[in-house]
């Protein structure tokens, strides 16, 4: 992950940018909701699978057979630790929602100075998934303890994730479209879930953090070990347009 900028705030100053954060984060996803809505036909989990996964259409797909070989791949890589979770798939797997769905991305920062480590939350940037019952929040409860480890359940979870990641390199046409709605499509590691791989999608708007003591200072007010980053007004005021820029480049 890109180190992301730092300025310096005033109390005053991140309340007001607080607010107008959630606001845009919330226009973002339903934006970001809307175009998944239509995407979704596209992303048939049979499609990259075929019968390597249980579903109603049963269907031979030529590239399956690599590309259950890279999910075992991947799974194997990350299964044991934290999860403790038996290396081997066995097909055909339980059936993969055919649904899309996005969580906050989130990740831990160790503040300067300070032994704590806190979550921080990405306002323009979501993980990209197929729909499953167990969600990353909950699969962090039951890595940390907090929540009785369902083996079958954090299963399923990492499936749902890890064969996205698949699914795009099998059809990179699709992350282009997404690119060409303006999503940065990156797959990403979740340090606190053993590097776990995941598609994460970013809005083209930039966002900073202020310095570590400062967000020290308002996560012991709010008794909250978690932090949002600020969206960057100036940097909405710069946004350029990728088409643009491409074409323009072909005339320079």
């Amino acid at each position: 992950m890109k180190e992301i900028p730092r300025k310096q705030l005033d109390s005053q100053e991140f309340f007001k940018l607080r607010q107008v954060t959630e606001k845009i984060s919330q226009a973002l996803g339903k934006r970001l909701n809307g175009h998944l809505d239509t995407l979704r036909p596209l992303f048939l989990p049979r499609k990259l699978l075929g019968t390597y996964v249980k579903s109603a259409v049963k269907e031979d797909v030529p590239r399956s057979e690599k590309a259950f070989a890279e999910l075992q791949e991947l799974f194997g890589s990350v299964c044991e630790k934290p999860f403790g979770l038996p290396k081997k798939l066995q097909p055909p797997l339980p059936p993969i929602n055919q649904q899309l769905e996005v969580t906050p991305y989130q990740y831990p920062l160790r503040l300067e100075g300070d032994d704590r480590t806190v979550q921080i939350l990405a306002p323009t940037q979501w993980v990209l998934s197929f729909r499953g019952d167990c969600s990353l929040e909950r699969v962090r409860a039951m890595v940390s303890g907090r929540e009785p480890r369902q083996t079958d359940e954090m299963q399923q979870a990492l499936i749902d994730h890890l064969s996205l990641v698949v699914f795009l390199r099998h059809f990179p046409e699709l992350r282009r479209l997404l690119e060409d709605l303006r999503y940065e499509v990156e797959v990403q590691e979740l340090v606190d879930l053993g590097n776990l791989p995941v598609v994460v999608l970013k809005a083209p708007i930039a966002t900073f953090l202020p310095p570590d003591d400062f967000i020290l200072q308002i996560t012991q007010l709010s008794g909250i070990s978690a932090f949002q980053e600020i969206v960057d007004l100036e940097a909405i005021e710069k946004m350029t347009d990728s088409l643009k820029e491409q074409l323009k480049s072909l005339v320079s």
